[in-house]
């Protein structure tokens, strides 16, 4: 071989080293943003969480016309939030793109065995993604502060796209009630799915269905009305 022919060779090894360390580099930077962002926005525990006007429960599949233990982790998370007053409703979004797949019913009929009054528990049937999920709460619901409610692995992305959307949200952790397994699949998962995010925010996707405007929260998480206020000087 050639000594031209062999730096050509280094030369080229180089730049397909370079190519690819700038690859990983692309891939790797959205996940360590957002992990580090959304840090101080997500919590273990409700007793952590500030009050906010809803929480918003995120689907995770059903099982013969139940909650998957992922789900039923979220709806319980939801419900204590409720019970404990750090919430006023909860908004219930998942997806029912099939009449044979409907996550949200599901998970409103488990919040009212656990005690959630109907008034209480919002429906949104066209939460088909996290991105769909919190742009709707915005464009649909008109939240502009809320709770997310999702397993560990899931939270950062899930704060940072409804806090990117225009919801001031923080994050409370649902348990992986030692799925190790499945909890570890998602943690590999939300590499590639955080960067599709970052996506989707840069170039500023509409889900399939981002409206109208409904307003079947608003009687529920408005503030209540003051009381024992002084009247006005006569």
């Amino acid at each position: 071989m050639s000594r031209r022919s062999g730096l050509s060779d280094r030369a080229s090894r180089r730049r397909l080293g370079l190519a690819a360390g700038l690859v990983v580099a692309l891939v790797a930077l959205p996940p360590a943003v957002v992990m580090i962002g959304t840090a101080p926005h997500r919590h273990s525990a409700v007793a952590e969480v500030a009050p906010a006007p809803v929480a918003i429960v995120l689907g995770a599949g059903v099982i013969d016309g139940e909650p998957s233990p992922f789900l039923a982790e979220r709806i319980r998370v939801g419900v204590e939030l409720y019970r404990a007053g750090t919430v006023r409703a909860l908004l219930m979004s998942g997806d029912h793109s099939r009449t044979d797949h409907d996550e949200v019913d599901v998970m409103a009929r488990h919040a009212r065995r656990l005690g959630v009054p109907d008034s209480a528990i919002v429906l949104d049937h066209a939460g088909f993604d996290t991105y769909s999920s919190c742009y709707r709460a915005r464009s649909v619901w008109g939240i502009d502060r809320a709770v997310v409610v999702t397993q560990a692995f899931h939270l950062p992305r899930a704060v940072w796209l409804c806090r990117r959307l225009g919801v001031a949200t923080e994050g409370a952790v649902a348990g992986d009630l030692g799925y190790t397994s499945a909890s570890g699949y998602g943690w590999a998962r939300e590499l590639p799915a955080i960067d599709k995010a970052v996506l989707d925010v840069v170039r500023g996707r509409t889900p399939i269905f981002p409206g109208p405007r409904e307003h079947t929260l608003d009687a529920v998480i408005s503030p209540p009305p003051t009381t024992g206020s002084a009247p006005p000087a006569g």
